[in-house]
């Protein structure tokens, strides 16, 4: 349902939320180890959230990724996967059908936009913030 990109910009916001509470800075390589992902791959991601403004960055040898605290405050899911996948999770067909509607549904339509509608209330209602002080806590993990 995710692209991996965006399964790992996830990883990669929630992990910068972490660090962001305690005001400090992560670099790619500390961002792509937490979440197990490849460092190229995730240094992209995070060029797509900083064009978002999910994230903001400091050039230099001591800088690095962060979120500010203003963002970091209402920054739900669906705002990451919005600006790494577009809304195609809110709008697309399931079965990827160009012209599926109400008027002209596919088959699967009528049982679909009832777990859509949850999926994308879940990615709304979830703020980041609460993700990453689910981690603190150590009530989850984000790489094997």
């Amino acid at each position: 349902m995710l692209s991996k990109a965006c399964e790992y910009g996830i990883k990669a916001t929630v992990f910068l939320a972490q660090q962001s509470k305690n005001d400090l800075l992560s670099n790619v390589n500390e961002i792509a180890g937490a979440g197990n992902s490849p460092v190229a791959f995730t240094a992209k991601i995070l060029q797509q959230l900083a064009r978002s403004g999910i994230v903001a960055s400091v050039k230099g040898a001591q800088g690095g990724f962060y979120i500010e605290k203003n963002v970091l405050r209402k920054l739900n899911l669906l705002q990451i996967v919005t600006a790494i996948d577009g809304d195609a999770i809110t709008t697309e067909c399931v079965l990827g059908l160009s012209h599926c509607s109400e008027i002209n549904p596919c088959p699967m339509h009528s049982k679909y936009k009832v777990i859509k509608a949850e999926i994308v209330n879940m990615l709304h209602t979830t703020l980041v913030s609460e993700l990453a002080d689910d981690l603190d806590q150590k009530l989850t993990f984000l790489k094997n």
